[in-house]
């Protein structure tokens, strides 16, 4: 059965958070969790979170036990980009792109769903 935890809208670029989300693809959750905890960028953080959420979800929601799962997929995709404006000199002004991420954790247990 796949389980998903989804957040959407990070103030993160989407390729700094895809380097760290492509490390636990394929991890086992505890595995998973020591990889995250030992990295030390922010968005780290945060898809420990997304990850911590996916457990939860499959724990309380489907009565998954936690040590069976392991990180099926996990993919971040590009998200809404605010454009903002920094002065310079001589009137001029440059651009500056603050950009988002939509990021997507799925969660296995390894044994199909009977329902499809």
């Amino acid at each position: 059965m796949e389980v998903r935890a989804q957040a959407r809208y990070l103030r993160r670029g989407s390729r700094k958070v895809r380097r760290y989300a492509q490390l636990i693809v394929g991890e086992d959750i505890d595995q998973a969790r020591a990889i995250l905890a030992v990295q030390v960028s922010p968005a780290c953080r945060e898809l420990s979170k997304i990850l911590e959420s996916a457990v939860a979800n499959a724990e309380n929601n489907f009565g998954l036990e936690p040590e069976d799962l392991r990180v099926e997929k996990a993919y971040v995709d590009e998200g809404l980009t605010i454009p903002r404006i920094r002065p310079r000199a001589r009137g001029r002004a440059d651009r500056i792109k603050k950009r988002t991420c939509h990021v997507t954790v799925v969660l296995s247990d390894g044994e199909e769903d009977a329902e499809q």
